[in-house]
């Protein structure tokens, strides 16, 4: 990294803040018309699926594999596209040598819990219905997409069914009650995120229904059982408490969990891997840790 790196990415964030606390709508036309100018890698092959009755888009390994990511984007819930979030995800997919599957969610306001969730688990039986394993199978999001997808796991092991056989959340949403320190601790210097945007979100994802249900906050799940975990959080992010409670209380389970804690990142900063390198590093190691975990 270089100072001039951050700097510039601080001052992006700053000038064109997203708040989640407006008119849903007009967020997504803010937000998705931010992403959507992002650059993605020209050699991505993108095709339009759809698998488990669940839309999205389908990237292929780059060589021939067996194995394939399940991949939930971010947005608190309310906003992003799988096509907007094709950059990350793609990276993220070719990094760990695997098929990958973005897929699109039903959002809120006009869907609320558990509408996400199950679009993501109809997502996740659907690889299974089209011949991959579980064990051929790694579940990755980021953001709220990263709350997603431990309460994929949570949900899962409720119904006594298989793990995948790993599971990757980058700056998760995992608590909609808010209670980190962090909230408070790392407001004023996290330029992306804000609890009140944060709290608007949760309330009109969850429609009425309890903010401390385990899979609607699945930090407060009962993790004995579920698969590895890689978690990969910025010291900058008002989120930062949701992932270090939630790797210790992964940990105290007796999971196989993998916390990084990246000195001086904002919330999600992969998705600028194209101007920080932090972000390139990253995505490399997320590859690393997801291929040592999946069949060859």
């Amino acid at each position: 990294m270089t100072s001039d790196e951050l700097a510039q990415l601080r001052g992006m964030l700053a000038a064109a803040p997203i708040d989640f606390s407006s008119n849903a709508q007009e967020v997504r036309a803010m937000f998705d018309g931010m992403i959507a100018t992002f650059p993605v890698d020209e050699s991505y092959n993108f095709t339009e699926k759809t698998i488990g009755g669940i839309t999205g888009h389908w990237l292929d390994a780059p060589k021939k594999s067996a194995n394939v990511m399940l991949y939930i984007h971010g947005g608190a819930m309310l906003v992003g596209t799988a096509f907007g979030y094709r950059g990350l995800s793609g990276n993220l997919a070719q990094a760990s040598g695997v098929n990958m599957f973005s897929i699109d969610y039903r959002l809120a306001p006009e869907s609320t819990f558990p509408a996400a969730l199950d679009d993501s688990h109809a997502a996740f039986e659907g690889l299974l219905a089209e011949g991959y394993k579980a064990e051929n199978i790694v579940v990755a999001g980021d953001s709220a997409g990263g709350g997603l997808v431990l309460s994929l796991l949570l949900k899962l092991k409720g119904a006594g069914k298989p793990q995948p056989a790993a599971a990757v959340v980058l700056s998760p949403w995992a608590d909609l009650t808010h209670s980190g320190e962090t909230m408070k601790t790392k407001k004023d210097v996290d330029n992306s995120l804000s609890q009140v945007g944060l709290q608007a979100g949760a309330d009109q994802y969850l429609g009425g229904a309890s903010a401390t249900d385990p899979l609607a906050s699945p930090l407060f799940g009962d993790y004995a059982g579920i698969a590895p975990l890689l978690i990969e959080v910025g010291s900058e992010e008002i989120l930062l408490a949701d992932s270090t409670r939630l790797a210790a209380k992964a940990g105290e389970a007796k999971v196989d969990v993998t916390l990084h804690v990246w000195p001086e990142m904002p919330h999600d900063w992969s998705l600028f891997s194209f101007m920080l390198s932090e972000g390139r590093d990253m995505i490399a190691e997320v590859g690393t840790w997801v291929s040592a975990r999946l069949a060859k």
